[in-house]
Parts: structure tokens; sequence; C-alpha cells
């Protein structure tokens, strides 16, 4: 089975390589623009019939020579894909690109034969640490310090700046999805996802929610205030600005390595999983503030998503159960329904049935683990 995987690197480009990247980052919009533009006043065409008129755009304006022509003709790609996903009514019409918005640029991978010898214009070397690009030439890189080498071919690179003024290259590869041997299952853990506790697992682990946001909500508060009394456009403005988005790069890091520890850790240790399948764009539409900030900074879909993914390389099993399974409710030992506990406030109570002493989240995991094995044995 056949699946692209993406692989990202810091980029470490000398100045005339970084000069050459603004470069093709301004000349990419442009011709995105350009056409968006062009298609707006005389109707959608395809890329085929744009990419014919490429060549005559390059002859009027000479400094899109200067760049990766494979750049220029991907932002036409990428102009065509924003209006299939319009008429299919999965986004909005696409909007024009702005210089002071997210600058990155996608190049094709070229493969031709010489002598025998196979040519690339994109090749990833891991042992010296070095990546060829298009016009770029080699280019210094971070990251993967395990890998020796990256299997499969090379589809595509992508060359990104975000806001804290780094550089970095995503490089796509298609691989061969080597799964592990599907392995008779033998042990299974259901999971409560919450914002008090991030997950709960029916072994009884709990995994805090570390409200990494919050941890820096006074930092950002000092910084964001500080901005607003800079001049707009100023040095000191920008050198604020920069603080702000470094201060938010780290929050995104260290949400992103700790949803895959967790991740990593139930997968490894048990062959069946199950979740709840929540509808988190449905649970954003409460009225409390502190709620939907804390809703956010768990990042439940995420860690689903990645869940999801492990499963699937290393040839786990994965349920999701209904999305109104009232799992929270159902005394795990007896099987009562006690209506009374959508009051999210009670945290622990004792079946009136059969007398039991529950834990809320601790019971709704057991329950979901009992549906995923009602899912499994249908199966």
């Amino acid at each position: 089975m056949k699946i692209y995987k993406a692989y990202k690197f810091r980029l470490y480009p000398t100045e005339e390589q970084r000069i050459l990247i603004h470069k093709t980052f301004g000349c990419s919009r442009f011709v995105y623009n350009y056409y968006l533009n062009y298609q707006k006043e005389s109707g959608v065409k395809k890329s085929f019939d744009l990419c014919k008129d490429l060549k005559e755009l390059e002859n009027n304006h000479e400094y899109l020579k200067e760049v990766d022509s494979c750049a220029l003709r991907c932002a036409i790609f990428d102009l065509e894909d924003g209006f299939n996903n319009f008429f299919a009514k999965r986004s909005g019409y696409p909007n024009f690109k702005s210089k002071f918005a997210r600058q990155s640029y996608r190049t094709s991978c070229v493969r031709g034969t010489y002598k025998g010898k196979v040519y690339s214009n994109i090749e990833l070397d891991l042992l010296t640490r070095f990546i060829k690009l298009p016009k770029l030439g080699r280019v210094k890189i971070r990251g993967y310090r395990n890998k020796e080498r990256i299997e499969g071919k090379i589809v595509n690179a992508t060359i990104s700046k975000d806001t804290t003024n780094k550089y970095y290259v995503s490089v796509l590869v298609e691989e061969d999805l080597l799964v592990e041997k599907v392995i008779t299952p033998t042990s299974i853990v259901g999971i409560d996802l919450g914002i008090k506790d991030l997950v709960v697992t029916s072994d009884g682990i709990k995994y805090s929610n570390k409200k990494v946001l919050m941890k820096f909500e006074k930092r950002l508060k000092r910084l964001q205030k500080e901005l607003s009394r800079r001049e707009k456009g100023s040095k000191n403005y920008l050198k604020t600005k920069e603080k702000i988005a470094r201060v938010h790069a780290k929050i995104k890091n260290y949400r992103k390595h700790y949803l895959n520890d967790i991740a990593k850790e139930i997968v490894n240790d048990h062959d069946i999983i199950v979740t709840e399948s929540l509808l988190v764009k449905d649970m954003f539409k409460d009225k409390r503030k502190a709620f939907n900030k804390s809703l956010s900074d768990a990042c439940i879909s995420t860690l689903r998503s990645l869940i999801e993914w492990k499963c699937k390389i290393k040839g786990k099993i994965y349920y999701k159960i209904n999305t109104y399974y009232p799992s929270s409710q159902i005394c795990s030992y007896c099987g009562y329904k006690n209506s009374k506990l959508k009051d999210l406030s009670i945290r622990e109570y004792d079946c009136p049935k059969c007398g039991s002493h529950n834990d809320r989240d601790i019971n709704a995991s057991l329950n979901i683990m009992f549906e995923g094995l009602k899912l499994h044995y249908q199966s």
C-alpha cells in the first residue's frame, strides 16, 4: 500500500539563498494573484491552459525567469485546487495572497536519465545534512537525527518561512506502508477525552491537561500590550511582533510533543483502542469563554487523529463509538442509566441501583471500552 508522508526539516540558507527564497515567494504570489484576477474577469480555466499562457507572462515580466519555474506552475495548480474546493463546497472562494501572511512556495520533483544515471532536481542527504533544491542548490538542514536515509520517491518540496523568521522545508515522499503484521488482539482500552483531564483510560490512568496557553498567557498579555503602544510598521513594532510569534511557536511545539507522547504510549501498550466521536465544533457553541479557551487549548481532535494514524501504521485496531452514546450516565457495573449526571459538576457518585462508587471519567472510559468490544465482535 502506497502512502504519502511529509518530512519537515529546518533550513539554514546562506544570504544569497535567502534572497532567492524571498524572490520566489514574491513571484509565486504574483502568479497566483495574476491568474486569480484573470479568472475573475474572463471565467475559470484549466491549469493546463494557464500554464501555456505562463510563458508569455514570463516574457513580459523578466524577473519571473530568475526563480524556479516549477514553483510558478505549482502556484497555478494551487489556484485550480482552490476553485475545485470552492465548487465542491469544501471551502470559500479563493482569496488574493498577501505578503504579510504565511510565506511559502512548492516545487515539484523532476527526474531525468543521462548515460544510465538518474538525476533529480530535489535530493535529500541525511548523512551530510544537506538538501538539493531547484535554483537554490545545496542547503544545510536539521531534523530526524536518528534517520540515515528516507526510503521512497520524493514527490515535491514546500519551502516556507514562519513568523519567527525561521525557514523550513517539507519534503513529500511516496512510500510503501509497511504495516506490522495484524496481531491477534489481547488488550483493549477505552479512552474518555475531556478538559479537566485530557485523557482518562479504562485502566484508570489519567493524563492531565497541561493548559499550555494559560502558562504563557501572562507573557502574551504583556507583549500584546507593548505591541499596541508601538508605532505600526516601526522596527520596534516588528521586534515585538516577532517576540509574540516566538511565544506562540513555543506553545505549539509544547502541545505537539505532549500529544505525540500520549498517543505513542497508548497505542504501544494496547491492541484495540476505542475513543469517543466528539463533535468538537458543536462544543465551541458553549457561551462560556473560559470553557472554549480550555477546549481549544486541549486539542482533542488532534490527539484523536494521532491515535488513529498510529493505529493504522502499527496494525492496531481503532474504533470510534457513536457521538451521542451516554457513556457518563451509565453505571459500568450494573448498566443503570442516571440522567441526573448530565450536570458536569458531579465528578463522583454512588449508583442508585447497585450502590457502587464511580469516578465519572473512569466510569465513562469503561463504558466506551465495553461499547468498543461490541463493535469488535460485530465486525
